[in-house]
């Protein structure tokens, strides 16, 4: 069975009478060429456990199975439980969680599922997944900020998010979630997802995007709290200079005028024209100055 095939999709969700939920921001797959594509770029064989947030119908997770040793699901909607139960009924491969992605320690799931094969004390997994439109980024912060042992991610989100991710210093779309996104990982974009190959279709644009964990950080941070209260306030409000910006971290405005020129950085710049490996000297430079709360 095809689950890729809208008439497919069609007939499974009426069989058992499923409603889209608007708010689990549930729009599935309906592309082959799609779904492929995702698959092949994580890059998977027998020897990879992989982590997929929201299975839908099992059209992704079906893919996956063909092509990794172990494919660990979570699913928040129990609604999805019979049709799951058909749609992935062939594989052996495959071991479903119900809960919420956000409230889940993605390494103790795996390592349970896996018998500690894989996870926090085994060997690093993937994690691929279509996600839903409107925890695009807590959920991907999450995977992030928790530093699991994740080796690769793929994810699907919206185009307007991938489009912050990887944006270039001075660019309209440039910001914290940039600097965020790029502190903990390697980003790029694999291919663009038009809206028709969802159903129902999204009001959206999608892309998909790799990640790759880092160790470190792309340049020396000596603190991370205050290079993200430095990155917070130099976005709190885009217009403002960085002289302004950084002053409401508690610093005293004297001070901020006599480092940044020791920089080499003009205080009258904005944050979104600082690279990261600026944001990182800056970072550093005030660090011991920012009062602790």
């Amino acid at each position: 069975m095809k689950l890729y095939s809208p008439a497919t999709v069609r007939q499974v969700i009426d069989k058992y009478k499923f409603t889209f939920k608007k708010n689990l921001g549930q729009n599935f797959l309906v592309d082959g060429n799609i779904v492929n594509k995702i698959a092949d770029a994580a890059s998977l064989g027998s020897e990879d456990a992989v982590l997929e947030i929201g299975a839908g119908i099992g059209t992704l997770t079906c893919a996956l199975a063909e092509r990794a040793g172990k494919v660990v699901v979570i699913e928040i909607d129990k609604n999805l439980q019979p049709v799951l139960a058909e749609t992935l009924s062939g594989y052996t491969n495959i071991d479903m969680f119900w809960g919420n992605a956000l409230k889940t320690d993605f390494d103790a799931l795996v390592e349970e599922k896996t018998q500690g094969q894989y996870g926090k004390n085994g060997r690093p997994f993937k994690v691929v997944a279509n996600l839903p439109y409107y925890i695009t980024t807590p959920l991907l912060m999450h995977a992030l900020e928790k530093r699991f042992n994740i080796s690769l991610m793929i994810l699907m989100v919206q185009k307007e998010v991938a489009e912050r991710i990887t944006a270039a210093p001075g660019s309209k779309d440039y910001g914290a979630l940039t600097l965020g996104v790029n502190y903990y990982s390697e980003p790029q974009q694999v291919v663009k997802v038009p809206r028709k190959v969802f159903m129902p279709q999204p009001d959206v644009e999608s892309a998909v995007i790799r990640f790759i964990p880092r160790k470190n950080p792309p340049a020396s941070v000596e603190n991370e709290q205050a290079f993200f209260l430095v990155v917070k306030a130099a976005f709190g409000q885009r217009r403002k200079t960085l002289l302004n910006s950084l002053s409401s971290l508690g610093i005293d405005k004297n001070q901020i005028g006599t480092i940044l020129p020791d920089l080499g950085i003009d205080p009258g710049r904005r944050g979104e024209t600082l690279s990261f490996e600026e944001f990182a000297r800056v970072s550093n430079s005030l660090h011991p100055l920012i009062p602790e709360k």
